[in-house]
């Protein structure tokens, strides 16, 4: 059976510790991943902590950036890497949207539509995030969130409070 190659998109997010090598090293660790064939980084954006409680300008800030990936792994196979990598980076999951060493959420694989206990994709809240969509179309321009359209037209619609701080770049 020959495997197919899927295009995946996977946000990153950190706000403890060295967040911009943490992300760096994790996009690494996901490109020499078996099943992973290629990988190529947004310029990272530093945000405001977003909380259940909304915004938090107290808490530590957040680095955040996209990935266009190529996979041949299955989306749970996927996820179980992403996890094991987050936590191999010191991530824990005691407090929902706290501070955390390291998030990364896959926000598409490929065109398909995935709803199950472990799973939602499209990401569920991808659309309003300005943390995902800056980066995102700073990596492609004409990206589109399926069931939600154009990348560009998401940003302007919910504004843009990140700041750009660094080149991201193809690994």
């Amino acid at each position: 059976m020959i495997a197919q190659l899927v295009p995946v998109v996977l946000a990153f997010g950190a706000n403890l510790g060295d967040r911009g090598e943490t992300i760096a090293d994790a996009q690494a660790e996901i490109l020499a991943a078996p099943g992973i064939l290629s990988l190529s980084a947004s310029p990272l954006r530093e945000t405001i902590a977003l909380t259940l409680d909304g915004p938090d300008p107290d808490a530590p800030r957040y680095i955040n950036g996209i990935a266009i990936a190529e996979t041949t792994l299955d989306p749970h196979a996927l996820l179980d890497l992403l996890q094991r990598i987050e936590a191999e980076h010191g991530r824990t999951r005691d407090v929902r949207w706290g501070d955390r060493t390291l998030d990364i959420d896959l926000i598409l694989y490929g065109g398909r539509s995935i709803r199950d206990a472990r799973l939602t994709v499209p990401h569920p809240r991808a659309h309003e995030r300005d943390f995902v969509l800056a980066p995102w179309l700073d990596l492609d321009p004409h990206a589109v969130l399926p069931g939600h359209g154009p990348v560009a037209a998401l940003l302007e619609r919910v504004g843009d409070s990140t700041t750009r701080i660094e080149d991201g770049g193809a690994r």
